[in-house]
C-alpha cells in the first residue's frame, strides 16, 4: 500500500473511533452512546489505585484525575474535530523518537489499536494520558534528575499541564501545544538535528572500525586511510574525493581530522593516533545514545538560568559568563578528578574573597596534607600553613610528631595564609552549598594547557580568575579590575559582597553546541552517560514528572 493508502486507512480508523465516541450510528442514538462512555469513564476514575487500559497502566494518574474532575467528568476527545485532534496527537507521539524518547511510553500502538476497534473509553483514557505524560517529559524530563544525578538542585520548568491540555483541545492544535513544551534553548534543536543524522547513520549500518596500526598523518596512503575518509564523510566532516585520492591522507583529510579532534576535546593536530582512533571508532549507536542523554539533561534545566549567570560545563572544562543570552567571557577550568568528582548543582554566588586564606577541608587535611607533611615536615612552613588545635589556638608545627598521626587520629585544623603558593591562588568566588564547592584561582596554572583537565579535589579552578571576578562584580559600583588589582597587591584578605546574587550552574553535558551552531561530542570524563541512558531505556515511571 502506498503512502496515500496508509493515510486513507488511518483517516478511516480515526473516523470510526470518533463516530463511536460521539455515538454516530448507534441504535440507542448519539446522546445515549455518549452517556454510556461518560458513565464508563466515571467508573474508571472513581476506583481506587491504578487505572489499567489494555494491559497498560495510566502513568499521569494524578493529573488525569484532576483533568476530568475540572471538566465534571465530561469526555475530551470527541466532537466534530476529534479526528483532527487525535491525528495531531498521533503525529506528535510517533515523533517522540526525535526527542530521544520512546513513543511506546505514550501508548502509541495501544491508542492506534483502540481507535481501530472503536473502543471509545480506551481512546479517551489513552489519549489523555499520552498527552499528559509526553507533555511532562518534554517539560521536565522523562526522569527525575536526582535519580541519576543525586546532587542536582536546579529548579525545573513548571506548567499546569491540565490547563495546557484543556487549551490545546480548545485550539485543536495538539501537536503544536506539545511542541511548545520543548526546552526553548538554542542547543536543543541542534541536538535534535544531530540525533536524526546519527540515527540515520546507525540505521544504515554505521561505520566499520578502523583497524589499529601506525598513526595516520599527512602523506600516508592505504586502506586504513580509505576507511578514515569514509568515516569522516559519513558525519559531514569531509567531502567525497573525486580525484582518485580515496586512499590518500591529504590536506583536506588533515583538516577534517583536526576539526573532529576539536569537536571531541583533543589536541587538533590533524594526526590520527591511538586516542583519536578510539574516538573515531565509537559506533554510531553509541553517539545516538550520547545525544539522547544530553537532550534529557536540557529538559531538566529551568527555563530561566538568570539574566546574568555563570555556566560551567564539567565535561567540556569550560566556563561561560553570560548576560541576557550573550556569552561575554569564556574561561578554561580544571574540575574534580574521577575520585573526587565535581557535583552537578546550581547555587547563587554571594561574595568574592581576594587574597583568601585556605581553610583546608578536614578530609583533604587528613588524606592529602598529612601524608605530605609526614614525608617532609618542612612543607608546613614552606607552603605557608598554620596548624590550629581543637580550641582554635595555634600550634608550633615543629612540636608535632607528624609520623605518629593517622587519618583517624588528626586533632588539628590546617589553614594556608595568602600568597603565591596558596591553593586558592589570589581569589575565590563563593556560592555557599552543601558540597563546599566554589570557583577559585590556582598556583598550578600549567594545568590549563592540558586538553583534559580533571585534576582538582572537587572545586572548579578558573584560568584568568581576576577577570572573571571583575565581571562578577560588574554591578558593584567602584569594583573594577584596577581596584581588584590594587587590593590583591596589598596582600590582605578582603571580602566583597555582590550587590546582587549571581546564579552559578555547574552542569554536565557531553554534547556541546558552540555559538556557531556546530556540535561537539566530548569525552564522558565521569562515565555518567551510560547510567542515564540505561535509566531512559527502562519503562517510564508511573509517578513523579508525569504527574
Amino acid at each position: 500500500m502506498g503512502t496515500g493508502g496508509f493515510a486513507l486507512a488511518r483517516r478511516l480508523a480515526l473516523g470510526l473511533a470518533v463516530g463511536l465516541i460521539v455515538g454516530l450510528g448507534s441504535a440507542a442514538g448519539p446522546g445515549a452512546r455518549a452517556q454510556e462512555v461518560q458513565a464508563a469513564l466515571a467508573a474508571k476514575l472513581d476506583g481506587v489505585g491504578a487505572i489499567i487500559v489494555d494491559g497498560a497502566p495510566v502513568r499521569a494518574l494524578v493529573s488525569l484525575r484532576r483533568f476530568y474532575a475540572e471538566r465534571s467528568g465530561e469526555t475530551a476527545w470527541n466532537g466534530a474535530d476529534a479526528a483532527v485532534k487525535l491525528d495531531g496527537l498521533l503525529d506528535a507521539v510517533a515523533a517522540a523518537g526525535t526527542q530521544g524518547l520512546n513513543p511506546a511510553d505514550y501508548h502509541l500502538e495501544r491508542l492506534r489499536a483502540a481507535m481501530a476497534r472503536g473502543d471509545a473509553l480506551a481512546v479517551e483514557l489513552l489519549a489523555t494520558d499520552a498527552f499528559l505524560t509526553y507533555g511532562a517529559h518534554l517539560l521536565g524530563g522523562r526522569l527525575n534528575p536526582v535519580s541519576v544525578e543525586p546532587d542536582w538542585t536546579a529548579a525545573r520548568r513548571e506548567r499546569d499541564l491540565v490547563a495546557h491540555l484543556s487549551a490545546a483541545l480548545d485550539s485543536g492544535d495538539i501537536a503544536g501545544s506539545l511542541a511548545a513544551l520543548e526546552p526553548d534553548a538554542p542547543s536543543y534543536p541542534v541536538l535534535k538535528a544531530a540525533l536524526a543524522e546519527y540515527s540515520r547513520a546507525a540505521k544504515a549500518g554505521g561505520w566499520s572500525a578502523i583497524p589499529g596500526g601506525p598513526k595516520l598523518e599527512l602523506g600516508v596512503k592505504g586502506p586504513r586511510v580509505a576507511m578514515l575518509r569514509q568515516r569522516l564523510e559519513l558525519t559531514g566532516l569531509l567531502a567525497p574525493a573525486d580525484d582518485g585520492s580515496a586512499d590518500v591522507f591529504d590536506q583536506p583529510v588533515e583538516n577534517a581530522v583536526a576539526d573532529f579532534q576539536r569537536r571531541i576535546g583533543l589536541e587538533p593536530d590533524g594526526v590520527v593516533g591511538p586516542m583519536t582512533l578510539a574516538q573515531l571508532n565509537i559506533p554510531a549507536e553509541a553517539r545516538v545514545a550520547q545525544i539522547r542523554a544530553n537532550l534529557e539533561r536540557w529538559r531538566w534545566l529551568p527555563q530561566d538560568l538568570g539574566p546574568r549567570h555563570i555556566r560551567v560545563n564539567i565535561a567540556d572544562y569550560r566556563l561561560e559568563a553570560r548576560n541576557n543570552g550573550r556569552i561575554e567571557r569564556v574561561h578554561n577550568v580544571v574540575v574534580g578528578r574521577t575520585a573526587r568528582k565535581t557535583p552537578v548543582f546550581s547555587e547563587a554566588m554571594r561574595y568574592i574573597v581576594l587574597n583568601p586564606w585556605w581553610e583546608t577541608p578536614p578530609n583533604l587535611a587528613r588524606q592529602d596534607k598529612l601524608p605530605a607533611f609526614q614525608k617532609d615536615p618542612a612543607q608546613v612552613q614552606d607552603l605557608g600553613f598554620e596548624v590550629l588545635d581543637r580550641s582554635g589556638s595555634r600550634v608550633d608545627p615543629a612540636t608535632i610528631d607528624w609520623k605518629a598521626l593517622t587519618r583517624g587520629n588528626f586533632p588539628y585544623r590546617l589553614r594556608q595564609r595568602p600568597g603565591p603558593l596558596n591553593a586558592l591562588g589570589q581569589v575565590k568566588m563563593m556560592f555557599p552549598n552543601p558540597h563546599n564547592v566554589y570557583l577559585h584561582d590556582t598556583p598550578s596554572r600549567e594545568l590549563f594547557r592540558r586538553n583534559a583537565r580533571a585534576f582538582s579535589s572537587g572545586c572548579v579552578r578558573v584560568e584568568d580568575p581576576l577577570s572573571l571576578a571583575a565581571w562578577a562584580l560588574g554591578e558593584n559600583e567602584g569594583w573594577d579590575r584596577a581596584r581588584i588589582d590594587s587590593v590583591i597587591g596589598k596582600g590582605d584578605e578582603t571580602t566583597v559582597t555582590l550587590s546582587r546574587k549571581l546564579p552559578v550552574h555547574i552542569l554536565y553535558f557531553t554534547a556541546v553546541v558552540d555559538t556557531d551552531g556546530s556540535l561537539r561530542l566530548v569525552a564522558d570524563v565521569y562515565d555518567r552517560d551510560a547510567r542515564l541512558i540505561a535509566a531512559l531505556d527502562r519503562p517510564a515511571p508511573l509517578s513523579g514528572a508525569a504527574n
